[in-house]
């Protein structure tokens, strides 16, 4: 489902019954809200999260598409088909994207969460890397996300153990960016993303460049790079309009420009 609120494109997987683990259909949906949010003018941030009690599952194993029968299935095909869009999408949106993680996030499901700038967690959901149990890999962008984000040896724990963490853990080892006492998540996570919504939204996706570049540049690429960046975005309304309320003392009013 996707709606626009106060500059905000909210897209919710809605399969609660399935704790919204994902078809293909589902994915070429996501793909197409993600683009859409994209190119609306009115969208300044993007909310992604799930229905009922959980956000991800992860691949429906149900499926046939990717249910071993008589003959194998290539997996490969499935990812590059249906979730790497996705998580490209999530990476090259020039807006802030947030998950609400408001349940068990499992398996590509996680990992598409890892995709965003800023998750905000119930305390009570999990993050669950179940790929070793199925004889897999961790997809969908998670032998990226974990190991830049946590470090390489509780990235390998959680892929070889495939156990569960909460998001309250999550948040200590700067997994992702803050978890919550479930009964306040709602409204951190609309306090969270309609801020970023009013923000210098062209600032962000500068910001955004800067860190998807920042692993594979050297330190005089990056500082070039940021060179480079600050020099359009210092030439911005926004700048000007931040300085000014910063010398007049009151909020600034953004206009993403």
């Amino acid at each position: 489902m996707y709606s626009v609120e106060n500059g905000v494109a909210t897209i919710l997987l809605n399969r609660p019954d399935k704790l919204n683990a994902l078809t293909a259909a589902m994915l070429g949906e996501l793909r197409d809200a993600l683009t859409r949010a994209e190119a609306d003018a009115d969208v300044r941030a993007v909310l992604l999260t799930g229905a009922g009690r959980g956000f991800c599952a992860g691949q429906d194993l149900g499926d046939p598409e990717v249910t071993p029968g008589d003959d194998p299935v290539d997996l490969g095909i499935t990812l590059d088909t249906n979730y790497n869009p996705v998580v490209r999408a999530m990476r090259s949106m020039p807006k802030p994207v947030v998950v609400g993680l408001n349940g068990v996030a499992a398996g590509a499901g996680a990992n598409m969460a890892l995709a965003a700038d800023i998750v905000i967690g119930r305390k009570s959901a999990k993050f669950i890397q179940p790929f070793a149990n199925l004889g897999l890999v961790p997809d969908a962008g998670g032998t990226y996300f974990m190991p830049r984000r946590i470090g390489m040896a509780r990235a390998a724990g959680l892929a070889y153990l495939a156990m569960p963490i909460t998001a309250e853990q999550a948040a200590q080892w700067g997994l992702i960016w803050d978890a919550v006492e479930d009964d306040a998540f709602d409204g951190a996570v609309k306090a969270v993303v309609e801020g970023l919504a009013t923000g210098p939204t062209g600032g962000y996706a500068k910001t955004k460049e800067a860190l998807n570049r920042s692993f594979q540049n050297s330190l005089d690429d990056q500082l070039d790079l940021e060179r480079d960046l600050q020099s359009a975005a210092s030439q911005s309304q926004d700048y000007r309009e931040g300085v000014t309320a910063f010398i007049q003392k009151r909020k600034p009013d953004f206009t993403g420009n």
